[in-house]
């Protein structure tokens, strides 16, 4: 593989890299740490990539384990802290209008499902992988990827079901 064309197959699956990074990560400059890291690791096995048939599958599973390494590690927990206190401070305003808006009310309630069902949730509804490439990435058969996708979209409507009964709904 020579170099433009691993950089032709990495570009097209780096803003899905970062997605992830940033759902499993939360704040948006270790999200961009962790693809520049998973990519050079990848450009340094650019032997080992070229005999592989499913890069972007391979990329997205090496982007998950760096991301939950990073999280097991305790400078990520301090830098989860930092990250929330500036964000809280700077994006208070921001976070009251978002959370009148569904979409953040979703968001928001993805942060409350177990791990797997987020990582899940986010590769099938919001990067619109296959259950193929999902159970390849999280190691788990598509029967259970399959599984804990119905169990996470039924938990999230039904928390929308109660926000919207509660008068958290806005006319929109």
């Amino acid at each position: 593989m020579n170099e433009q064309t691993f950089l032709d197959r990495i570009m097209t699956v780096q803003d899905s890299m970062f997605r992830l990074a940033k759902r499993l990560l939360i704040s948006k400059e270790e999200a961009e740490d962790a693809v520049q890291e998973v990519v050079t690791k990848l450009w340094a096995n650019m032997t080992h990539i070229a005999t592989l048939s499913n890069i972007e599958g391979y990329a997205m599973t090496m982007t998950k384990n760096y991301c939950l390494d990073r999280l097991k590690s305790k400078q990520a927990a301090q830098l989860r802290l930092v990250h929330y206190k500036h964000d809280s401070a700077t994006n208070s305003l921001d976070k009251q209008l978002n959370a009148r808006d569904s979409v953040s009310m979703v968001m928001d309630f993805m942060k409350s499902l177990p791990s797997q069902q987020q990582l899940i949730l986010q590769l099938r509804d919001i990067e619109q992988y296959e259950f193929d490439v999902i159970a390849e990435i999280t190691e788990l058969s598509e029967g259970a990827v399959r599984v804990a996708l119905s169990r996470a979209r039924k938990k999230i409507k039904e928390q929308l079901i109660k926000a919207h009964q509660h008068g958290i709904e806005t006319g929109s």
